[in-house]
């Protein structure tokens, strides 16, 4: 409610001593009531004031006369009075107004009312302690509006402090407040005792955060705990917590962050182990398609490259024999093995780009090493480089084969060749030789124009025994050597020709078998396939079959060269009884002492027919 100034003239000056002490937010002075009337207590007399003493005491009205807790009351003077909330806190025992404050000067002796002069003298000090309480709250501080639950703390200038402006959630106490929790609008329930905005979850850390706790004596507990209104401070503090309880709370802060800590997920380090495990996934998947794809995508880089070739007309000179039945494949695949030209690929490419099939003639043609392709081709179309009378066999082949050459080659029928070949012994043969197997030696011939079937026999005849004679071999032991040196360049490489020797003499000392292929293959006249079945390694019928008869065959199986002639009678030092081509194209071969090891190298041999099902049985 508004006070009127009260009229001078109506209620003289004692009245007016008891406004302004209002004023000042005490009780006025007691003065005695007038005579033959008793104080009704409201501060009024019914008749006028003796003598200038002031009236009675007031009881204070409902809901406090003087300021709010925390609030600047309006300087006396200004023509306004304060504006009061629906509910307020009492005031601090002591403070002006409060309930037991006493409006006397303080000096004064105790039951004496007070003179004029001692209440105007009264009235400075109130004024002059209310002004210094002034200067340390904000000076146009106005009474809080109805508490609101959104509503967060002002920020409130503190003269000696410059606080930063912070956010009002950093300026909450606790750090978590109970979102359910209401709290009484008395403050007072709950002033003291900190249990009651305690949290309910069991921490280990409570106790020592109980202890660390500060408990402000003029703060209000519903402030700290984010009391969602405003709430007046009292005085003389300005509601904000000093540097010091600042300072304790981040402690307590540390001490909750380092609780919370352990129970925290430690992401960063289960992030890192899923980041290894997923490249590790990674790499095993690029890893396996690589492996997997390896061999489509080389064939599909080697078919768009182009295949290898040389260049030029190539260098040296080397005589190339073109067979009777040949086909470009064939020719292509001699080519690269005497090293005339760098691929297959290459020669048949230059065949195709010729628009038409090209035809080949029989003959020995003379060419260069390591030629282009189409200077290769080129040369073998030439019929100047086709060498007349010229006929070139090859190591190993079998005497039938031979033959048939010469008779291609020479223009020369077949039959009278395989007569002049029929009787060994007139050639020159031992007397156990029952053919010339063995004896007609691979090499070049050229002959005359005009020369017959029996001197092109006696010719390779004799060639054969200038070698053996070279190599130191007896003529009785021709036809040892000759079989042994016949097995050697059938089975084996030249660079494998020193172990096949071995294998032979060691097998042949123990009394073991030989068990070989190629014996079983010349006694059935048929050398296209490179195993046998079981019932052609059991056929005892044929004299040849080493994996019945014990020893060497009958004969020679082929015609040696001076290569595996040097080897029958020189093998090389060693234990080995086994071995196995495990790669026909590429003759690669494996020697070993038991069979355990020999069927373990067979296994890579069987690989090989799987991978290749024409080459076999």
């Amino acid at each position: 409610m508004t006070h009127l100034p009260p009229d001078p003239d109506a209620a003289g000056d004692g009245i007016a001593a008891d406004w302004q002490a209002l004023l000042a937010g005490g009780a006025p002075p007691q003065r005695p009531a007038a005579r033959g009337r008793a104080s009704s207590g409201g501060g009024q007399t019914g008749g006028r004031q003796a003598d200038g003493m002031l009236g009675a005491p007031r009881a204070p009205r409902p809901g406090g006369a003087g300021p709010s807790i925390g609030s600047a009351p309006t300087p006396p003077g200004d023509g306004s009075a304060p504006q009061r909330p629906a509910a307020s806190t009492p005031p601090p025992a002591g403070a002006p107004g409060a309930p037991g404050a006493s409006g006397a000067d303080p000096g004064a002796p105790s039951g004496r009312p007070l003179t004029r002069r001692e209440a105007r003298e009264a009235e400075r000090r109130r004024e002059a302690e209310l002004h210094g309480a002034a200067q340390e709250e904000p000076a146009a501080e106005q009474w809080p509006a109805e508490p609101v639950p959104d509503e967060q703390w002002p920020a409130e200038p503190v003269p000696d402090e410059k606080w930063p402006a912070e956010p009002v959630q950093a300026e909450q106490w606790p750090a978590e407040p109970v979102p359910d929790e209401q709290w009484p609008a008395d403050p007072a329930e709950h002033s003291g005792a900190p249990d009651a905005w305690a949290t309910e979850e069991a921490d280990p850390f409570a106790a020592v955060l109980a202890a660390d706790t500060v408990v402000r004596p003029n703060a209000d507990p519903r402030a700290e705990s984010g009391f969602p209104f405003a709430v007046e401070p009292a005085a003389p503090t300005t509601g904000r917590p000093s540097r010091a309880e600042r300072r304790e709370m981040a402690a307590v802060d540390e001490l909750h962050a380092l609780h919370d800590e352990p129970n925290t997920p430690k992401r960063r380090r289960r992030g890192a182990w899923g980041c290894l495990i997923a490249l590790l996934v990674v790499a095993a998947l690029g890893a396996g398609a690589w492996f997997a794809l390896q061999g489509p995508i080389t064939a599909i880089i080697e078919r768009f490259q182009p295949a290898a070739d040389y260049s030029g007309q190539g260098t040296g000179e080397v005589l190339f024999s073109i067979e009777d039945g040949d086909t470009g494949t064939s020719i292509a695949a001699r080519l690269v093995e005497e090293d005339i030209v760098a691929s297959e690929e290459a020669f048949l490419e230059a065949i195709a780009a010729q628009g038409e099939a090209p035809t080949f003639y029989p003959g020995v043609y003379r060419m260069a090493q390591q030629m282009s392709a189409k200077a290769a081709l080129d040369a073998l179309l030439d019929e100047t480089n086709r060498m007349e009378n010229t006929v070139r066999f090859r190591e190993g082949a079998w005497a039938r084969d031979v033959l048939a050459e010469a008779s291609a080659m020479l223009d020369m029928p077949i039959e009278d060749l395989e007569a002049a070949a029929a009787d060994p012994q007139a050639l020159g043969l031992p007397a156990e030789a029952t053919s010339v197997e063995g004896f007609l030696f691979p090499a070049v011939y050229t002959f005359d124009p005009g020369v017959t079937a029996q001197e092109v026999v006696q010719t390779m005849v004799d060639r054969a025994l200038q070698e053996y004679d070279a190599a130191g071999v007896a003529p009785e032991d021709r036809l040892r050597v000759a079989t042994i040196a016949s097995l050697v360049e059938r089975e084996g490489l030249p660079q494998d020709f020193g172990k096949v020797s071995r294998v032979i003499q060691n097998r042949l000392d123990q009394g073991m078998l030989l068990q070989f292929d190629s014996t079983v293959h010349y006694g059935l006249g048929d050398d296209s396939v490179v195993t046998t079945t079981d019932a052609e390694r059991e056929d005892a019928s044929n004299p040849f079959n080493t994996y019945v008869h014990a020893g060497l065959p009958p004969g020679p199986i082929g015609n040696p060269g001076a290569a595996a002639i040097q080897a029958a009678l020189n093998p090389e030092p060693g234990e080995w009884l086994y071995f196995v081509t495990v790669n026909p194209d590429t003759g690669e071969t494996i020697f070993t002492n038991t069979i355990e090891e020999h069927e373990a190298a067979a296994e890579q041999f069987y690989q090989w027919l799987e991978d290749h099902p024409d080459d076999g049985d």
